[in-house]
């Protein structure tokens, strides 16, 4: 059982725990024996990551009650687990109306844009990053992080540009006429989204491979990383990286659903039944500053990753990740807005600008670009 400094992250880890409220507390206990104390007065959410937990209703309605969100996280990615929030905290309809109606017209192009933009500069802030670091200890390893920074960069251009020879597109207007077939024959409407998502992501794709071209050399050689996996991954890198992508993910669902905007209705990704594509979205700002970061960082102060015998991580590896992204969520102040703000705020944040401009109350939509 952990507890994330300053008390505000319940991590709840044992098979057959049960999270009771007592008093103005949440407890955790396994087998009649106490094993973590939160006070509700702090705690901003409770994290289950094992299986045969048992959670009173009481503890649910007092979690509801103060706006302390509840996540299940048993796999990896964002369509593992489940969240719970107070029905009260969901924002209000006309952003749920504006968002589905942005797929219509150029504002899907507009979001899904910068975000592809700024997780292109997120890679290349990365790699710099790390360049600079190793200036005087290893400058040949850093020649070759700031080449391919700047070859990621160069994807950002392209992407300028494929931009520029696109026109606003009108938005179809509900009932206009279909100009498409979908695979049984029968006419389906294509959106302007539909038509240029998959330049997008080929752009966005190109940049990755530079990108993790460029994380390989940081990683130490005996892992023996052969390259970036996301379903199904059985070596300790990846998997680390995809668990940390699935605490992120609960946490990025959490602000979309706060700032009153649906998950599975995105832009960047297509729409499949049970697919959380606004919170893929959202995350791809995030993955670098919040998880790859974390992750490398861990691997490069010599932290072993243990793996079970069916290639997953252990409990033990697990633990340690969860808890150093949350630490990175919770307590890392990052410049934003010409202030510093947790990554926690900004995440939220991000997430009511996103509303805001699919509303029309804002001029554009600027996705998060760390200053590493």
């Amino acid at each position: 059982m952990t507890l994330i400094h300053p008390l505000e992250t319940l991590i709840v880890e044992d098979f057959g725990a049960y999270v009771g409220k007592h008093s103005e507390r949440l407890r955790v206990t396994v087998k009649g024996e106490l094993k973590a104390e939160s006070p509700l007065l702090y705690l901003r959410q409770v994290i289950v990551k094992a299986r045969g937990v048992s959670i009173s209703s009481d503890a649910i309605l007092a979690c509801a009650e103060r706006g302390i969100a509840v996540h299940f996280v048993y796999g990896v990615g964002a369509q593992s687990g489940a969240s719970l929030y107070t029905a009260g905290l969901t924002g209000t309809v006309l952003t749920r109306r504006a968002q589905l109606l942005a797929y219509t017209d150029h504002r899907a192009i507009a979001v899904a844009a910068a975000i592809a933009s700024a997780k292109i500069n997120n890679q290349a802030g990365l790699l710099l990053y790390h360049a600079r670091s190793r200036k005087n200890t290893a400058p040949k390893l850093a020649a070759e992080l700031r080449l391919l920074a700047h070859e990621v960069l160069d994807h950002d251009a392209e992407l300028a540009d494929f931009l520029a020879r696109i026109t606003k597109p009108a938005a179809v207007p509900v009932g206009a006429a279909p100009d498409a077939e979908d695979a049984s024959g029968a006419r389906t409407a294509v959106y302007p989204i539909d038509r240029h998502r998959n330049a997008l992501l080929s752009i966005e794709g190109r940049a990755a491979q530079k990108y993790w071209a460029g994380v390989k050399l940081l990683l130490p050689a005996n892992l023996g990383w052969e390259g970036r996996r996301t379903r199904n991954a059985r070596d300790p890198f990846n998997s680390a990286l995809n668990y940390g992508y699935a605490v992120l993910a609960r946490l990025i669902e959490q602000a979309l659903v706060l700032a009153g905007l649906d998950p599975f209705a995105g832009f960047l990704h297509a729409d499949r039944p049970g697919k959380p594509s606004l919170t893929l979205d959202l995350i791809e700002e995030f993955r670098q500053a919040v998880v790859d970061r974390t992750v490398i960082g861990m691997l490069g102060k010599g932290m072993t990753l243990g793996m079970r015998e069916d290639g997953l991580l252990d409990d033990s590896s697990r633990r340690m990740i969860a808890e150093k992204v949350i630490e990175r969520i919770e307590q890392s102040a990052e410049p934003y807005a010409g202030k510093r703000h947790t990554l926690r705020e900004i995440i939220q944040t991000q997430a009511r600008h996103m509303a805001t401009y699919l509303r029309g109350d804002r001029d554009a939509y600027r996705a998060f670009k760390a200053k590493w």
